[in-house]
C-alpha cells in the first residue's frame, strides 16, 4: 500500500501539531491503531544523514487515537524554533505491536521563517 503524500507548512518559532487519520481500502476503512508505535523524521533531504526532527510516541511528540486511527503529531516552539527556515521532507511511519512498519505519509515540509524573536537583535 503505498503512503499518502501531505506537504506540511510549519512556522518557525511556534508550537504546531496536526493530526492525521489513517485510512485504507476501497471504501477507505480507518485502521485500528492499537498497539502501534508511530515515528516521524525531518530531514533536508531524502538522503541526508541529519536529522533535523525526530519525533514519535516514545518522546511524546506522537500521540495516537488507536480506534479513530488517528495520529496526533505536535512541536514545541523550541523545537520548531531551533530548525533554519527553508525546505525539508519528512515522513511519518508507524509500527504494529508485531513489529511490522508501515509509512503512512510522506512529503515535503517549508519552514516558514520567524520574524517577531526573543533576543534584541536586529539585521
Amino acid at each position: 500500500m503505498a503512503s499518502a503524500r501531505v506537504n506540511l507548512i510549519i512556522e518557525q518559532g511556534v508550537t504546531w501539531s496536526q493530526s492525521f487519520t489513517w485510512k485504507v481500502g476501497d471504501p477507505p476503512a480507518i485502521v485500528d491503531l492499537t498497539g502501534f508505535t508511530a515515528r516521524m523524521q525531518i530531514r533536508p533531504s531524502r538522503c541526508s544523514s541529519t536529522i533535523v526532527a525526530d519525533i514519535g510516541t516514545a518522546n511524546g511528540g506522537i500521540v495516537i487515537d488507536p480506534l479513530a486511527g488517528r495520529f496526533d503529531v505536535s512541536m514545541s516552539s523550541d523545537v520548531t524554533g531551533a530548525i533554519d527556515g527553508g525546505l525539508y521532507v519528512y515522513d511519518l511511519e508507524a509500527t504494529s505491536g508485531g513489529g511490522e512498519v508501515s509509512r503512512v505519509l510522506g512529503g515535503a515540509v517549508s519552514f516558514s521563517e520567524e520574524v517577531t524573536r526573543g533576543d534584541d537583535s536586529y539585521e
